[in-house]
């Protein structure tokens, strides 16, 4: 799941971990600090007339800032914060205006998309788009799109969890996330998610999650005979304190806990895993700071399955 590039951002409003009041989970706003060629440009070569959104780029041209609405399943809406490249003329327009009541309504912004949106990339860096005032207190919103890739993203409905898996920043919604290999895992709300040394990781401020995949190089052989190589050697576990099941086929989950006691705070692990009968198996670790957080780390493992139904980014 990990992408490069600059990252957007944005700010859950109801985070799960501090309890602060997420966003409407039907529109999901994420902004663009910087059109993408700013970052290959040194910092002396940005210039603004004055309004944040508007911005020049010595030697790399003009961009405006606008709202480029996405429609995600779920019956939710992403919006993205992206800047737009255009004409000089219509950029020195747009800071005329900006600030006029009566005339700001009434701007048209046409121009090209400078930011490589994931998961479409490059098929939609440089599309052109067309943006108008819906609303005086907003940006222009992208509401036609000129060529094929600017109208499909406009125009289709897209994959909620495949579109926003793609975001490694907190999001207010807990979000289905490709793993590899065919397993999948949710990523709780107000989640950051890191791609490192092959494994992934969700974090917040006081629980994390390490989630990553194996496979059985020996053919035949069973997920029980399997599953001991792969928890290795452990600490006594305490009665009570771990749980298997079997899965239909030969399958097995696995999963204990316990709580450390030489780390001088306080701090909880359960670590997981899920074996199916061929040998392909997914395992995870999560670290929490109090025990009711237990049933979370449980849900998390519950949630780990194999069969990602996300694989491309196409209309639903």
């Amino acid at each position: 799941m990990n992408d490069s590039g600059p990252a957007p951002t944005s700010a859950p409003a109801t985070c799960s971990c501090c309890g602060d009041a997420l966003a409407d989970e039907r529109r999901i706003d994420v902004r663009f600090g910087l059109p993408d060629l700013a970052f290959e440009l040194p910092d002396e070569a940005r210039r603004s007339p004055g309004p944040s959104a508007l911005l020049a780029l010595d030697g790399g041209g003009f961009f405006v800032r606008c709202l480029l609405p996405v429609r995600l399943t779920g019956d939710t809406e992403l919006v993205l914060g992206a800047w737009v490249e255009v004409e000089e003329e219509t950029f020195r327009h747009a800071a005329e205006v900006w600030d006029d009541e009566a005339a700001y309504p009434e701007l048209v912004v046409r121009g090209r998309l400078a930011n490589a949106v994931q998961p479409w990339g490059e098929d939609v860096l440089g599309a052109e788009f067309t943006g108008r005032i819906a609303d005086p207190g907003e940006l222009p919103y992208l509401v036609e799109g000129h060529g094929e890739a600017a109208a499909r993203l406009l125009g289709e409905t897209w994959d909620r969890d495949y579109v926003l898996a793609r975001f490694p920043h907190p999001l207010p919604v807990a979000v289905r996330t490709d793993l590899g290999d065919g397993w999948s895992a949710e990523r709780t709300a107000g989640f950051a998610a890191r791609f490192e040394d092959g494994v992934d990781h969700f974090g917040a401020r006081d629980r994390s999650v390490a989630l990553t995949t194996f496979q059985d190089n020996e053919p035949g052989r069973s997920a029980e005979d399997f599953l001991p190589l792969l928890v290795g050697e452990t600490p006594p576990v305490p009665a009570g304190q771990e749980h298997t099941e079997r899965l239909e086929g030969g399958g097995i989950r696995y999963a204990f806990w316990f709580t450390p006691e030489d780390t001088g705070r306080s701090r909880h692990e359960l670590t997981a895993y899920v074996v199916e009968p061929d040998g392909a198996a997914a395992g995870l670790y999560c670290s929490y700071e109090e025990a009711e957080q237990h049933a979370w780390a449980r849900h998390v493992w519950r949630s780990l399955r194999r069969g990602y139904g996300g694989g491309a980014a196409s209309g639903a």
